[in-house]
């Protein structure tokens, strides 16, 4: 399965990122081999309004069927359930130990947000 975590840098070393639609890059891996596939700058974090929906939109097109996230808003939630990408939520660390955690069945699925709108929103 193709997992994005939401990650501050690229690669399997680079701290996770709580937010979903304002992280800065995205680290794509596969579960099933525990390998990197790539590492993808999200292009809706820097969208002055709807960046959940974008950066849904952005996974929709990576073919990415989840997600781990520290925490999802409610319009990236509907954006993401309407692609049929799962979201995992309680991520900490890197990358890697998010990899492990998904590998441990310790990652908690959602099936709606976690925080109220504008959660991560620096404006």
């Amino acid at each position: 399965m193709k997992l994005a975590v939401c990650a501050q840098g690229e690669g399997l070393t680079a701290p996770v990122d709580q937010r979903f639609g304002r992280c800065p890059y995205f680290v794509i891996l596969d579960t099933e081999r525990g390998e990197l596939i790539k590492s993808i700058s999200n292009s809706g974090a820097r969208a002055p309004g709807g960046a959940g929906t974008q950066t849904a939109r952005l996974l929709f097109a990576e073919k990415v069927e989840a997600v781990a996230v520290g925490n999802i808003g409610p319009n990236a939630a509907t954006a993401l359930r309407a692609a049929d990408i799962k979201v995992y939520s309680g991520i900490t660390g890197t990358v890697e130990e998010t990899l492990n955690l998904y590998s441990e069945g310790k990652l908690n699925l959602v099936s709606g947000p976690t925080v109220d709108s504008h959660f991560g929103s620096t404006q």
